[in-house]
Formats: C-alpha cells, structure tokens, sequence
C-alpha cells in the first residue's frame, strides 16, 4: 500500500517502528503547520493546550467532546502528518467512550488517549486527583477498543496511578489495560529517571512519555528514552508556554511604551506567515 493511502492510525504506527519520534503540543492549526513543516513526524493536541488556548479554561474537564472533534477537524485538515488527540476520561462512561472513538476517528485523529481518573479530573503533574477503579478503566478500553472502525487507530491508555498510588500501582494498571486491548501506554508523571527506565522495562507494548515542563518529570531528551524503548516523547505545552510568555512581555512592553517597534525583529514576519499558509497556492 501506498504511504499515501495509509490511514492516519497506520501512519503513526509506521513512525514508530523504527524507533522514537518526538510529537510537540500542537495548540491550534497553526502551529500544527510549524510542526509539520519543521519535519517532526507527528503532533500531540493536548487538553491543557485546548483548554486553556483555544477556550482560556483550566484542564480540569470543562470542554466537550463537539467542541475537541472540532479542534482535531481544524488540525487533520492543514496538516498531513499524524494527530494524537487527548481525550481526557473519554467524555463519560463506556457508552460515551464509543461515540468519543468514533467522532474522533472520523474527524482524522491517529491515535486517542484515555485517562484513567474520575471527574473532574486534573492536570497530571498536581495533586488532589481520584482515579476510576482498574475495572472501570479496563471496561473503557474494550469499548474504546471496539467502537474504532480502523483496527490502526491507537488506543492509548494513559494512567495518573503513580501520583495517586505508586509506581508498582501505575505499572499493575498498565498491564491490566494491555490486556483490555490498550495499544500503547502513557504513564504520567513518573517522578525520576530510574521509573523510567524500569516502567520501559515491565510493560512490552509502546509507550508514551510526557516531557512536559514544571511538572514531577526529569525533562529527558528523546534519545535517552528511545534508547529506554519509548516510542512517542510528547512535549504537550512547549511551543504554547514560550509564545504565551512572548506575548505576555510584548503587550506589557507595548502598554509601557505605546510602540512595538523594539518587537518587529522578533515577530514572524508577513511574508514569513503567508508561506506557512500557503497564500498563493490557490
């Protein structure tokens, strides 16, 4: 088969088979087509990133699953690459999950993620969080599993069980959602290192690692962890914090100054933007 009647689930499998990618946070379409365009081989849309950039909402639930089918819509239709979409609990029970698969699978998303915590959920990296019971999660994942209508579509199962529990509690799950028919695992918030290393070590499917900023996780380059046997290193709100930060000292500079003169040598320049859209293809 053609790459290029690969599905977007076969695609993502095929980036991995060889090792490693590294897939940035992709907060909206466009900076989807930074990442495209700057050669990664897929891209990861994060709740916090949706939430708090696309509805200035904090990633504790509060966006529907309408409003996320959308987002990924925009996404798939600018960008050719792999889309991992971050489904939070799957928007509700079993039955919900069904109906979570099948939106996003048709709106284009190669893989979706699953958490395993109770509502109203929350970031991965605080505390306070309560997780679903193993079975509960389990039942999620067979539903999930089962309602995707492209067996390459990824069902990622991610659990928040070592920052609730423990590390022997989070790997325990993993292999529980394995065995449900999770393909791949994310496990959150591994605190160091060596939990890296001997989660890699446990559980024999692909796995996801978060290097997200200010959070419990040693910021680890992709190399270290491929070498570990990770397959996907997501940096879900990197892209997002440094522009958020440039924006903030600019419109504060501006309210100071009431010029952006000092800014232009920063900005991407208007014909900078049009070649990332391309303007004049049509």
């Amino acid at each position: 088969m053609a790459e290029a009647e690969l599905t977007p689930g076969a695609l993502l499998r095929e980036a991995v088979a060889d090792g490693a990618i590294q897939a940035p946070g992709a907060p909206n379409a466009l900076v989807g087509r930074m990442i495209e365009e700057m050669g990664f081989s897929a891209m990861y849309l994060s709740g916090a990133a949706f939430s708090a950039g696309v509805l200035g909402l904090p990633d504790i639930g509060l966006f529907s699953l309408t409003e996320l089918v959308q987002q990924v819509s925009y996404l798939t239709a600018r960008v050719s690459i792999p889309v991992i979409v971050d489904a939070d609990t799957g928007f509700g029970d079993t039955a919900n999950v069904e109906r979570t698969i099948v939106e996003l699978e048709r709106a284009g998303a190669a893989a979706v993620q699953l958490e395993d915590q109770e509502l109203p959920k929350r970031c991965g990296h605080l505390s306070g969080k309560t997780l679903v019971s193993t079975e509960a999660m389990c039942a999620k994942l067979k539903a999930a599993v089962a309602a995707r209508s492209d067996d390459a579509t990824v069902i990622l199962a991610r659990t928040d069980a070592r920052g609730v529990e423990s590390f022997d509690a989070a790997v325990e799950r993993a292999r529980r959602y394995v065995a449900a028919g999770a393909d791949w695992i994310f496990p959150e918030a591994l605190a160091t290192r060596e939990e890296f290393q001997a989660f890699a070590k446990a559980i024999d499917v692909p796995l996801v690692a978060n290097m997200t900023e200010f959070g419990r996780s040693p910021l680890l380059s992709a190399r270290e962890l491929g070498a570990m046997g990770y397959r996907i290193v997501i940096f879900p709100l990197t892209a997002f914090r440094v522009s958020t930060k440039s924006a903030e000292d600019c419109l504060r500079d501006l309210k100071r100054r009431g010029t952006q003169r000092s800014w232009v040598k920063r900005m991407q320049t208007r014909q900078e933007l049009y070649d990332l859209l391309n303007y004049d293809a049509g």
